[in-house]
């Protein structure tokens, strides 16, 4: 009788357990359910509880403790979210024929998909600056959930392209690039030594003596040299790294005025690349920022005439942008710096147009202010506008520049928002081109120390922070870097970010190794294609192939003797490969009833 009543005590005692921690997660449930709703309307981004002084009958288990580790987080505002959206779970989810529907559909327009041999009248390269798959990904989630929806469902602009492949992207003499070799790659046709922009790599970095005779030309001069219209547009400066690899030859990508020069560069008779700009390609249509690099030293900006590091660079006390204008006599040439003449400019009336709408490089997408800078899709389309008018067709390089610089603060939702703004880019690029003669490509330079990972529930916030704590009982984002300003160690434990919003635009990730600035990734990047020719961007290949896959397809430089035979495309239909998103808007009417699942689920099993 002893044994038994002790049996029946230990049951007893563990049912009261388990019944106080059910309570307790019913308690929480409905605090976590109601406290980011009180939060609004008091205008607090977060809310937190506190568990201290709180006694369970008994010992918790490891699994009870992780529990409450993931209830307390859930007070944070991650699972209320993250719960509301996973409800569609129970519905056409975990139907298999919702699946197979979408695995059927996704075929038969793999199946019905005609190879486009037509040569390319038109080439529009879209390059994101860091964007790696990791970043792709993220992206692509993020995407989704501004439009109040899961996210991970997503379909990008980009993901419609038919035809995709990797590209290889160490230089000549590092593992893991940076953005002047890889430019110089995939638009000279031609891998060369990190830090170096249209040159090969018998040229030696920083040495300007060694520039000479190992100049090498982009597609955006066999596109011009061919009689078509050529463009960049870009949301860095004009003279930053990826623009400057299509028209200039420098042994360092950081000469952008003659200030930038040594003396040694000078001697030797290097000339500055905001320079090179005018004098080596005739290019029809520049956009981006770099107003400093053009002007005389001291001349004041006309956006911010007081701030002196806005101030004209040049010593030689040129202002190339006068000198440009004055190149186009006889032509329609328009120079403009704000969004109101921005949006003047009859893309039908002009001939030439350079927009410098900052100092430096623009401002991040949502830090830009709308009335004094237009957006990369604005940018994009007056562009294509603007070129699209030669009969020959045209060239047009355009750059998410933003994304890498992003990535180096590790600011993660800069980065991101950059991505998106660029996918928008490339939608409006289709909008405005026929897909029978113009091939549109999207690429990356390279990548960076960018990680995704935990277990974060399906639509978390792809910058939120995972729901399991780390071993150090402490929370983490779900995006993180290998490296950078992020490594903070006090008293050797990380920074507690419970109560921190991770979602901020100003957020720095956390990082392994600490860096003033993240550095790059070196691992393959993706590349999508469609157009004519767009099957040759298939498979895996090294970045210089990029250029001469473009050639060909456009018939602009060598390799040109299949052009004149080549057949008019079979009709190529649409093949976007979006079934429908799986996580569509989601009412907050069964988050109880989810929520409570997962405590059952977690405590009685």
């Amino acid at each position: 009788m002893a044994m038994n009543s002790g049996i029946v005590s230990d049951l007893r005692a563990d049912w009261w357990r388990r019944c106080g921690l059910i309570m307790f997660g019913v308690c929480v449930s409905v605090l976590c359910y109601l406290l980011p709703l009180l939060s609004m309307s008091s205008g607090s981004d977060s809310c937190s509880l506190s568990f201290t002084g709180i006694a369970f009958p008994g010992e918790m288990s490891e699994k009870q403790k992780i529990s409450v580790h993931l209830i307390s987080h859930c007070c944070l505002g991650e699972m209320v979210e993250v719960l509301e959206i996973s409800q569609t779970a129970e519905f056409e989810e975990e139907n298999p024929e919702f699946w197979r529907s979408s695995a059927q559909n996704t075929l038969r327009s793999a199946l019905s998909r005609n190879l486009n041999t037509n040569v390319a009248k038109n080439v529009v390269l879209f390059l994101g600056d860091g964007m790696g798959v990791t970043t792709i990904t993220a992206a692509r989630i993020l995407k989704g959930q501004l439009q109040n929806r899961s996210g991970e469902e997503t379909v990008m602009n980009m993901d419609t392209f038919p035809h995709v492949g990797l590209a290889k992207v160490y230089t000549v003499n590092f593992q893991i690039p940076d953005s002047a070799a890889t430019a110089t790659a995939y638009l000279c046709g031609v891998k060369t030594n990190l830090n170096t922009l249209g040159v090969s790599a018998a040229a030696r970095t920083g040495v300007c003596r060694t520039q000479k005779g190992n100049e090498v030309t982009s597609i955006l001069k066999w596109a011009k040299d061919a009689g078509k219209s050529v463009g960049i547009v870009t949301t860095t400066r004009v003279q930053h790294a990826t623009p400057a690899a299509s028209y200039a030859h420098s042994v360092s990508r950081t000469w952008y005025s003659d200030a930038d020069l040594p003396s040694s560069a000078v001697t030797d008779g290097c000339v500055d690349i905001a320079s090179q700009l005018l004098r080596n390609t005739d290019i029809d249509v520049i956009i981006g920022g770099g107003r400093k690099y053009m002007t005389p030293k001291g001349f004041p900006d006309p956006e911010y005439p007081t701030d002196l590091s806005a101030q004209g660079q040049r010593k030689d006390n040129r202002n190339l942008i006068d000198e440009w204008l004055s190149m186009k006599e006889g032509k329609v040439a328009r120079y403009v710096w704000n969004k109101t003449e921005f949006d003047a400019v009859d893309p039908a009336k002009t001939d030439y147009l350079m927009a410098l709408f900052e100092p430096g490089d623009l401002r991040f997408d949502v830090e830009r202010d709308p009335s004094m800078d237009p957006s990369i899709s604005e940018t994009t389309e007056k562009a294509i506008q603007i070129l699209k008018k030669n009969p020959n067709g045209f060239f047009l390089l355009v750059e998410g520049g933003r994304i890498d610089q992003g990535h180096h603060d590790s600011r993660a939702s800069m980065a991101l928002h950059e991505a998106v703004a660029l996918d928008d880019a490339v939608a409006r690029g289709l909008a405005l081109t026929n897909e029978e003669e113009t091939l549109t490509i999207v690429t990356a330079d390279h990548s960076h120390a960018f990680t995704f990972n935990g277990y974060p529930f399906r639509g978390n916030s792809i910058l939120g922070k995972s729901p399991l704590f780390a071993t150090d009982l402490l929370p983490y984002t779900t995006l993180m870097y290998g490296n950078g300003p992020g490594h903070k160690i006090t008293d050797n434990k990380r920074p507690d970010i419970r109560d921190v919003d991770t979602t901020a635009d100003d957020y720095v990730q956390q990082s392994a190794v600490p860096l003033d600035s993240e550095t790059h990734g070196g691992e393959d990047v993706a590349l999508f294609a469609r157009g004519p020719m767009a099957h040759l961007f298939q498979g895996v290949y090294e970045q210089n192939y990029i250029a001469h896959a473009m050639a060909y397809a456009s018939c602009v430089g060598t390799n040109q003797e299949h052009c004149a035979a080549t057949a008019p495309p079979e009709k190529i239909p649409f093949t976007s490969t979006d079934v429908g998103g799986s996580a569509p808007d989601t009412p907050l009417c069964t988050m109880m009833t989810l929520m409570l699942s997962v405590l059952m689920s977690v405590l009685l099993h």
